[in-house]
């Protein structure tokens, strides 16, 4: 396996890649990730319909990822700015827990892997912040890239 991280050069310094040369398609990226709370929260959560004296605990957290992929260029320092398609976050209840699945797409020279986990990642810590007040036992875990295509190399988990 002959390969090297792209955003370190010769040198050891950070180096935002030059897609200049890239070819322009259609890229996509799915992440996902777990909001997992203890068994008495989740149910007292599900009773209200995830719904919190905040409002509701899911479509805020959407909005707070459909912003936050926006944003990823600015909070991620050798990230693209790039031009975005569609931003879609889905928050479902499983178990004791809420699965977060964020997928983007662009049409650009660079994916959008960043934003898909970036998106994930601010969904998740929204619905930790709205419920915190009935625990702080609840864990944001199994944030991971799921797939993405469009680039040299597509990936599939």
């Amino acid at each position: 396996m002959n390969k090297e991280l792209s955003h370190i050069d010769e040198a050891g310094n950070a180096n935002m890649v030059d897609v200049s040369t890239k070819t322009t398609s259609t890229r996509t990226a799915k992440a996902s990730g777990l909001v997992t709370f203890h068994a008495d929260v989740f149910r007292t959560l599900a009773g209200q319909d995830f719904l919190g004296a905040k409002g509701s605990i899911v479509q805020t957290a959407v909005i707070a990822g459909i912003q936050a992929v926006k944003k990823t260029s600015e909070l991620i320092p050798l990230c693209h700015q790039l031009n975005l398609s569609k931003i879609n976050i889905d928050i479902q209840p499983v178990a004791n827990s809420l699965k977060i699945v964020c997928t983007v797409t662009c049409n650009e020279r660079t994916g959008v892997e960043m934003e898909a986990l970036i998106g994930v990642s601010v969904s998740a810590l929204t619905i930790y912040d709205m419920c915190k007040a009935l625990s702080h036992d609840i864990q944001i875990t199994a944030i991971q890239l799921e797939e993405k295509t469009g680039g040299k190399n597509d990936f599939n988990r």
